[in-house]
């Protein structure tokens, strides 16, 4: 019998009901075992060679382990240490701005995000200006004022959501950081958050719903500047009208977040109630599945042991959850881009149709100008990270991804 130990990277045991949830906070690589087979890991991990381990599995729940499929299985995960990284992993360093995190959360900060939001509530009932409303956007009559606003303006509003995330992550005491990414034609900022599933389930919902709280307090807010900001006369000053156009903004990226069909906050909070791991890619292969089944296609069903059975469960009753998610995206369509693209394509056609080259003429052309780029440079970066997703990767490439799908581990006698 070999007395040879296996080398594994620290892991992680979430217990998940009858099930654990194991993983490397490092790599964001976790996997959902059986209680039992967690509890073999946990015994490789504290030094027990194989076979050993193998024994008392057996002498505790009375069952043969396939321990050699068990090691396959681990080292698929990245759980096994490489031949030549004998060493024990380095300590983790601090993590910083975990102090930072917990006062963004204390009682006291808690407070004051309802203070004002209750405060914004009060004032928003007896002044209708205020409410959100996408002719607030065009707070002056230069369309090119009002791009280069509302543009670079949302960059601190984005940041600030971001960085909610990132401090509900710092105070649990996990490495989170942000990266920028496009997605279809428009660039968006995530927080990477792998080590999330290294904590308690309740502990997952704050750092889900950072953002959101974050976005909630910065409406209220510039609906209070703008407010303090009146004239004399009770008209909104430059300042109130720039406040509620980046407002607006702001209302439009929280109405976002419940387009379930993608990987938005609101679905990593309906996902984790639900106990759910994948839930976004395992309900698109069950229906998938389902429609090459009709087709009679079987040859193209993806194998959906990949992931967990509550993640197929719930996967095959999600149909409606994304349904209203693409009716959010109509509703958002319809009640703010139709209307502000309309507003502007009028206000833009009759500065140009005038007849007159003056201010508003080169303001609009310059306006449109910098439309066209921005949308061509989008569409190039989108056609770009395509074409990456599709080339293979070459023989040196050490590219993982960050945040693979959680698979569930079976433990066969």
């Amino acid at each position: 019998m070999s007395e040879s130990t296996i080398a594994l990277h620290e892991l992680s045991f979430v217990p998940e009901g009858d099930e654990v949830l194991v993983g490397r906070l490092d790599t964001g690589s976790y996997a959902v075992f059986p209680a039992d087979g967690a509890e073999l890991l946990r015994r490789i991990a504290e030094g027990m060679p194989p076979d050993r381990a193998a024994e008392w599995y057996e002498e505790t729940f009375e069952e043969e382990v396939d321990v050699e499929d068990f090691l396959d299985t681990i080292r698929e995960l990245g759980f096994v240490r490489d031949a030549g990284a004998e060493q024990a992993d380095a300590p983790a360093a601090p993590v910083r701005f975990r102090g930072l995190g917990r006062a963004a959360f204390s009682p006291v900060a808690w407070c004051c995000y309802l203070a004002v939001v209750a405060l914004w509530s009060v004032t928003l009932a007896g002044h209708d200006d205020l409410r959100p409303h996408p002719s607030q956007i065009f707070f002056v009559r230069s369309l090119l004022v009002v791009q280069l606003v509302i543009t670079f303006g949302q960059v601190p509003l984005l940041l600030a959501h971001e960085g909610f995330h990132i401090l509900a992550g710092r105070r649990l005491g996990l490495p989170t950081k942000l990266r920028l990414s496009n997605r279809l034609t428009y660039i968006v900022a995530e927080t990477e958050t792998n080590g999330l599933l290294s904590v308690e389930r309740r502990k997952r919902y704050l750092p889900f719903l950072a953002g959101m709280l974050c976005d909630a307090v910065v409406l209220a807010a510039l609906g209070l500047i703008a407010q303090a900001g009146r004239d004399a006369d009770g008209v909104l000053s430059t300042t109130g009208r720039v406040c509620l156009a980046l407002g607006f903004t702001v209302v439009m990226r929280i109405c976002w977040q419940f387009q379930l069909y993608l990987r938005t906050d609101l679905y990593y909070v309906f996902a984790t109630a639900l106990h759910c791991y994948d839930l976004h890619d395992a309900a698109k292969a069950v229906l998938r599945n389902r429609i090459w089944r009709l087709l009679g296609r079987p040859e193209r069903q993806v194998d959906e042991n990949q992931w967990t059975e509550q993640d197929r469960r719930v996967g095959t009753f999600y149909g409606p959850f994304i349904v209203l998610g693409f009716c959010v995206l109509v509703g958002i369509t319809a009640f703010a881009s139709i209307p502000i693209t309309l507003d502007y394509l009028r206000i833009a056609a009759h500065a140009l149709g005038s007849g007159r080259v003056d201010a508003h003429f080169w303001d609009s052309l310059l306006s449109l100008l910098l439309n066209a780029a921005q949308g061509a440079t989008l569409i190039v970066l989108a056609r770009r990270k395509r074409r990456e997703q599709r080339r293979p990767a070459g023989r040196g490439s050490a590219a993982a991804p960050v945040a693979a799908p959680t698979p569930t581990v079976p433990m066969e006698g």
